[in-house]
């Protein structure tokens, strides 16, 4: 070990014999309240006084960003990143899986060069020096070779959980969830999981710096890779505030499968799941030939195209297939699509359809492409809705805020990052991306927008003022609406889902980290509004 890997490991062995002399009822109780804004609990802060008190008797060169008293500036140029206690609820509860965690870098997770993880019940060490590998106990660590077949994955299921995480322990072989982030990463740096989900709905309950600063570097120096759910490379500040959702993997071909990039099945070819309108003249008739198309396919149906065929049918949220097929309009695309993120193609039974790719007419040869893998997938971004804590389905077209009452004008406040735009008398404010801008947002008079365009429209509905106009607002926004007046309204999602708000309360949008995937077989946006709005109105 180098003299820092050294010191780092007094630390943690000072840390074991401190918080071995907590009576156990003592571990958890609440003494004051950390930097971070939760309460610090008995042990926290006996390890975290273990740790500062070792610096200064022993004058080493760090500064500290630790989990319950912040930054200490000691002037220095390199920074302890800490987290004295991480998985304390499992330490309060003596479940042995809970660390000292700690790393040492200048100013973010990407120019960390030593870590060091301590199992404080266990005693289990883990350690990496950058570009010197990691090791647990002695013994390098590396990750294993993916096997989408037998996925083992490390998943955080907690109270801030996304329901994606819900639904990836449904697709995967075997999942955990801990309560210890360190050492659940760490797992994947072993070789003993391939992967460690973190997606939380609730920003607060995201990930901090502290928590995992060691097991990143592990998890590097092993061979890893770690990604925000954008696909970037994840990176963080040394700081308290801070926080991200990731996905920590042993190959990068499993943030693929993770995020369902790509239409690749666990067993042999594609699983193709199949949802009807009931209501549709001729749907049977329709269903039946892309069942016959599709002869010698794996097909998952829906409830409503089971009860039409006559075969099994589960609820689409249920459904873990690798394409979609809708019959019906655009409704059906769009209730499909808040229920699964699997890639969609639609056959135009309805309306206009715009989002439909195949028509009736081609329901054969729609099938052949899907099976020769003649397309493309086009991915659009969706819209979070929140309001006073309560998460809502995500949108693909557009959320509406309107009055709960026919012929009742209601007032709002339109906020984009917090700052007023404008205020207005309205039926209702729509919130529409660039997708569900050839939708309910053009029937008002918004632009179309390119889906390629980044962008939200914010579009009043039968407002008082004529001056009250659309706004365009980048994608990247947050964007309020306010119901100003003491009356209800209704929050209501591509038209699928409805929920009251009550008068005074204020609706957050924000672009969602799930994307709409759309199957194409390369008509280009401009051809389609050509075709299925100039010239079919």
């Amino acid at each position: 070990m180098t003299d820092m890997l050294d010191i780092l490991r007094d630390i943690a062995d000072a840390v074991v014999k401190a918080v071995g002399l907590i009576p156990g009822p003592e571990l958890g109780k609440d003494i004051e309240m950390g930097a971070d804004g939760t309460p610090t609990s008995e042990v926290d802060k006996v390890a975290e006084n273990t740790v500062l008190d070792y610096i200064v008797r022993n004058n080493v060169p760090l500064n500290v960003l630790s989990e319950e008293i912040g930054y200490v500036d000691n002037g220095f140029e390199d920074t302890l990143v800490l987290d004295p206690i991480d998985g304390t609820s499992n330490a309060i509860a003596g479940v042995p899986m809970y660390t000292v965690s700690m790393a040492v870098g200048k100013s973010r997770l990407s120019d960390v060069r030593y870590a060091y993880l301590r199992n404080v019940m266990t005693g289990e060490s883990m350690w990496a020096e950058k570009g010197k590998g990691a090791y647990k106990d002695g013994r390098r660590m590396h990750v294993r070779k993916l096997d989408e077949r037998d996925l083992f994955m490390m998943i955080y299921l907690g109270n801030g959980a996304d329901p994606s995480a819900f639904e990836l322990a449904k697709r995967v072989k075997s999942s955990r969830s801990y309560g210890c982030a360190s050492l659940e990463m760490e797992l994947v740096a072993e070789g003993q999981a391939d992967g460690f989900y973190m997606n939380s709905e609730r920003y607060a309950r995201a990930i901090r710096v502290v928590d995992i600063a060691a097991s990143y570097l592990l998890l590097m120096e092993a061979g890893g890779h770690i990604y925000d759910l954008k696909g970037e490379e994840m990176d963080m500040p040394f700081n308290l505030e801070s926080r991200s959702n990731f996905l920590a993997c042993a190959d990068p071909a499993l943030f693929d499968f993770v995020m369902k990039r790509r239409a690749k099945s666990m067993g042999d070819g594609p699983v193709f799941g199949l949802v009807a309108n009931p209501n549709v003249p001729n749907v049977r008739k329709y269903a039946e030939r892309v069942v016959s198309a599709l002869e010698g396919e794996k097909i998952i149906f829906d409830k409503s195209a089971g009860n039409i065929l006559g075969k099994p049918g589960m609820e689409i949220c249920d459904m873990w297939v690798d394409i979609m097929v809708t019959i019906g309009g655009d409704g059906t695309i769009l209730r499909t699509l808040m229920n699964n993120s699997a890639p969609v193609v639609g056959i135009n039974a309805g309306g206009v359809g715009f989002l439909a790719e195949i028509s009736v007419d081609d329901i054969e040869e729609g099938m052949a492409r899907l099976r020769r893998g003649e397309y493309t997938v086009d991915e659009r971004f969706k819209l979070d809705s929140s309001s006073e804590g309560e998460m809502y389905e995500t949108a693909v077209n557009e959320a509406v805020v309107h009055t709960d009452s026919v012929a009742k004008i209601r007032q709002f406040k339109v906020y984009v990052d917090d700052k007023l735009a404008t205020e207005v008398r309205a039926d209702g404010i729509i919130v529409s991306t660039s997708t569900g801008s050839t939708g309910y947002a053009m029937s008002l008079g918004a632009p179309l927008i390119d889906p390629k365009v980044n962008a939200f429209v914010i579009v009043p509905m039968a407002a008082y003022k004529f001056a009250s106009r659309p706004f365009v607002v980048p994608s990247d926004s947050k964007v309020t609406v306010e119901c100003v007046l003491d009356k209800g309204c209704l929050l209501v999602i591509d038209g699928q889902a409805e929920h009251p708000i009550e008068g005074g309360a204020k609706v957050d949008f924000v672009r969602s980290a799930e994307k709409a995937r759309f199957i194409t077989f390369r008509q280009d946006f401009y051809s389609r509004v050509r075709n299925k709005l100039v010239n079919a109105i």
